[in-house]
């Protein structure tokens, strides 16, 4: 069958780079409108298409025992861009897959260009899509224009949900003191493209734990307007400032935790706090200080963060920063193939539908551009099964979650069916990574056979 109307996709980030490409690789021609660099946000630096703004890493690798792990074996079975490109420019980074991220941007940017079918326009769309645009997936992110937002927000009825997001400073490597600090992953793991050293570890004595905290909470930190002071944080990426004042031991059982690492300068003693920094480019120069969102103010996250042992005369290549963030009611909202209710042409996909994580984001643009270029193909539309990552994360945002309460997530077990046979508590987690990837085969069997 030939198509020669296009589907249009908003927002050239993760997930609309992504169902830019799904779309594309099923033979529809695409329009990907991307904003910048004609109208520039807050948190990107670049105008390439999926820039990462905050974190490199895309989490856990682990298809086995971890969900983000599974999502991405998934995804790399439906053919992921995102996780093509990730593949291609990992670091290292322990268990878990990050990214170089210019590389990454590059090479995703690349194979847009690259691809035929696939058109790509700069510039802000300022209101609702025109009505000729007959299919429309809109995956603006976190960052979407005023305008658009307005328009949805007018379209719906409804107000959107909002949290700040946070985002870690980073750190030129060559500043970073070896002689107090140490490369290893916690526990020795590998990771992909990793040894089992790929972290850098910098430990902090009880009192200049306490020092530090001390200083967090004293900081001077962003003030927000009068109209963003009640917007919740999302729990899985709280500013370090915030996760402090909810009690001195608070960091060090969390991104501070001192398990499953030995200094070698000094074996014998225990740290009560280690910080750790990720690799954060191909080249090994530049590493991000892992769960240190903030939203301290510049000097002060000079200041404080150089009280840390091995980072006394640290040099940032990017100090942190904060944004907000806004997200549909997608419960409320959305049908089963993240249409919007009111008006069926358009789908919404990425972070603005209530997803959390890089990968989350992709998922959710991956499914929405199959379902629409099915669509658009005259195909049945088949999403798949619940038991299944993409599965368990497009029923949590479709119905699985009340409406009344829903707030953004990430993919977890706790999303998934659980297993029809009785099954021991240290091999749940597996058995459900094996029947969603079968469950899973059986799904792109379908699509396949359907084409």
């Amino acid at each position: 069958m030939i198509v020669s109307r296009p589907i249009h996709v908003i927002g050239g980030g993760l997930a609309g780079s992504e169902a830019a490409w799904q779309i594309a690789r099923a033979g529809v021609p695409v329009v990907l409108h991307e904003m910048r660099p004609v109208r520039q946000t807050e948190a990107h630096l670049t105008e390439n298409l999926a820039e990462l703004v905050c974190s490199n890493s895309f989490r856990s690798d682990d298809a086995v025992n971890n969900a983000v792990g599974l999502l991405h074996e998934e995804m790399r079975r439906a053919g992921s861009l995102i996780l093509r490109a990730g593949d291609a420019h990992k670091v290292p980074a322990g268990g878990a897959l990050a990214v170089d991220r210019v590389g990454f941007s590059q090479a995703v940017q690349t194979a847009l260009e690259n691809e035929p079918l696939v058109t790509i326009e700069r510039g802000e769309i300022d209101g609702l899509p025109p009505e000729e645009w007959d299919s429309v997936i809109i995956a603006t992110g976190p960052l979407t224009s005023p305008a658009l937002a307005d328009a949805v927000r007018q379209l719906t009825g409804e107000d959107s949900l909002a949290f700040f997001d946070a985002i870690a400073p980073i750190v030129h490597r060559d500043s970073i003191d070896m002689d107090k600090a140490w490369f290893q992953s916690r526990y020795d793991k590998p990771g992909p493209g990793g040894t089992g050293k790929d972290y850098i570890n910098c430990p902090l004595t009880k009192d200049e734990y306490h020092a530090f905290i001390a200083a967090l909470l004293a900081g001077d930190k962003t003030e927000f307007k009068e109209w963003e002071k009640d917007t919740p944080y999302f729990e899985g990426c709280l500013p370090i400032e915030v996760m402090a004042e909810r009690g001195v031991e608070t960091l060090a059982f969390g991104p501070m935790k001192p398990v499953g690492l030995t200094n070698p300068h000094n074996p014998t003693v225990k740290a009560h706090a280690i910080v750790q920094l990720r690799q954060d480019n191909a080249l090994g120069t530049l590493y991000n200080i892992v769960g240190f969102q903030t939203k301290l103010k510049y000097g002060e996250q000079s200041r404080i963060f150089r009280m840390i042992p091995g980072l006394e005369k640290a040099e940032f290549a990017r100090l942190g920063g904060i944004h907000r963030n806004t997200f549909l009611n997608s419960p409320r909202l959305l049908d089963g193939t993240l249409r919007l209710n009111l008006r069926p042409s358009l789908r919404f996909a990425g972070q603005v539908t209530g997803v959390e994580g890089y990968v989350e984001s992709s998922a959710i643009g991956l499914l929405a551009g199959r379902f629409a270029a099915a669509e658009r193909l005259g195909h049945a539309v088949h999403v798949p099964p619940p038991t299944t990552a993409l599965g368990a994360l497009l029923n949590h945002l479709t119905g699985g979650a009340s409406a009344d309460t829903f707030q953004p997530m990430n993919v977890n077990f706790g999303l998934f069916p659980p297993l029809d046979t009785r099954v021991k508590r240290h091999d749940r987690k597996p058995a459900m990574s094996q029947r969603a990837l079968s469950d899973l085969d059986a799904w792109l069997g379908l699509r396949a056979a359907a084409e």
